[in-house]
């Protein structure tokens, strides 16, 4: 039950985001257990960020939820790649991507939690 949140002060074409969709979704399964399959995503293009007190370059700040927990290299792994793909894709350098986790106990779907 990955969600990951993009949130850009870039636009996102629709081409752009198809890429990010299919790089990102193939990204999740480098968190043992997870893959593209319960994978929720959310793209917000255009924000207004300021990041070390000026707006003048592309910023994104990316949030990843999982159910349950993964390990340091884990995470280590996936802030790799998802850089990588922000940067490859939307021309944000790596120093103005940041990264943030969180680990959810409870996963409520389909009307039960899990």
């Amino acid at each position: 039950m990955p969600f990951i949140n993009t949130k850009v002060s870039v636009k996102i074409t629709d081409q752009q985001e198809e890429r990010l969709k299919t790089e990102l979704g193939k990204a999740i399964s480098l968190i043992g257990g997870k893959s593209e399959t319960w994978l929720m995503l959310n793209f917000e293009d255009e924000c207004k960020m300021y990041f070390r007190g000026d707006n003048e370059s592309p910023t994104a700040f990316i949030e990843v939820k999982i159910f349950g927990v993964a390990s340091g290299a884990e995470y280590n792994r996936l802030t790799s790649k998802i850089t990588e793909i922000i940067s490859d894709n939307l021309n944000i350098a790596p120093d103005r991507v940041y990264i943030a986790y969180q680990e959810i106990e409870y996963w409520g779907y389909n009307g039960h939690n899990f």
